[in-house]
């Protein structure tokens, strides 16, 4: 098969699809809660190099109708590029309905409305979205590298060419001092855009990135459950979205699970929090089966 340039990651909902690697690395590799490329340069791929990968792939997978397409932000490939490769996977594979990718805002406002169309009528239809807050004190401590009106600006310029967002939130992610600033201003996001999916995680640091993320913080207190609980209450409460918005927090690092859809099962949510919160020990997934 392919050789992949580990390590290698993908959105959960990709698991059974196709993942074809037309970069290595992130070109931001800058936020300072993330460890998931540090390892790596970005580099993009040779055209050459991608062709002979989906040549291999499609010998073993003709049916495919997913792709997605890593490492951190292809999105940021030049569009022609994007196109080139698209054309082909659609060759190669005749029953191609979607590809998707993940993307920066960054990488959307540096494309042209009608670059962003181009790319969704040849099947790249879907950008997963790390929204992670909506608070600019913790987008600037956390290095996003982008302001809320830019995050808000992206999400509607590329719903706008009718690509599909998976957006994610991180609880916890402000400790303390910003909690309630970091859902305020979250919920606003989400309401000012019409993304279509939506996940929370809980915020999770590996050992070798705790110093750098801590230090733009001071005094940097971690939630406990409950605080976190009450973190995922107020996103819900909060949201005033105009458009269905399919909600999931069944992220491996979650202590509590939940799906719905949002505004539909606003209520139903907020009440599954409150059984949890009341019931602690038999509803929290143990710390001990939690990851990142």
């Amino acid at each position: 098969m392919l050789n992949y340039d580990y390590p290698l990651f993908r959105p959960p909902t990709e698991a059974n699809n196709i993942i074809l690697q037309i970069t290595y690395g992130c070109s931001h590799n800058s936020c300072s809660f993330c460890s998931m490329y540090k390892s790596k340069k970005y580099i993009v791929k040779d055209l050459k190099d991608i062709f002979k990968d989906i040549d291999k792939l499609s010998s073993y997978y003709p049916d495919t109708i997913k792709v997605f397409l890593a490492d951190g932000d292809p999105f940021g490939v030049d569009t022609d590029k994007l196109v080139e490769i698209l054309k082909y996977l659609k060759k190669a594979f005749t029953k191609l309905r979607r590809v998707s990718t993940y993307a920066t805002a960054q990488n959307i406002l540096q494309k042209s409305s009608k670059e962003l169309e181009l790319l969704e009528q040849h099947h790249l239809n879907l950008l997963y979205f790390g929204i992670e807050t909506g608070d600019d004190i913790l987008l600037k401590k956390i290095n996003k590298g982008v302001t809320s009106p830019e995050i808000i600006r992206s999400l509607n310029k590329a719903t706008e060419a009718k690509i599909k967002i998976s957006a994610t939130v991180i609880l916890g992610i402000g400790g303390d001092k910003h909690s309630k600033t970091h859902i305020k201003e979250t919920a606003n996001i989400v309401s000012q855009t019409k993304i279509h999916y939506l996940s929370t995680l809980q915020l999770g640091l590996e050992d070798n990135i705790k110093d750098r993320f801590y230090k733009n913080f001071g005094n940097f207190v971690e939630l406990n459950d409950r605080q976190i609980l009450n973190e995922q209450k107020e996103l819900i409460s909060q949201i005033n979205s105009t458009n269905k918005i399919i909600f999931r927090s069944n992220h491996a690092s979650n202590a509590l699970h939940l799906s719905g859809t949002l505004p539909k099962d606003r209520d139903k949510l907020i009440y599954q929090i409150n059984i949890a919160l009341n019931n602690e020990y038999e509803y929290l997934v143990p710390k001990s089966y939690r990851g990142f």
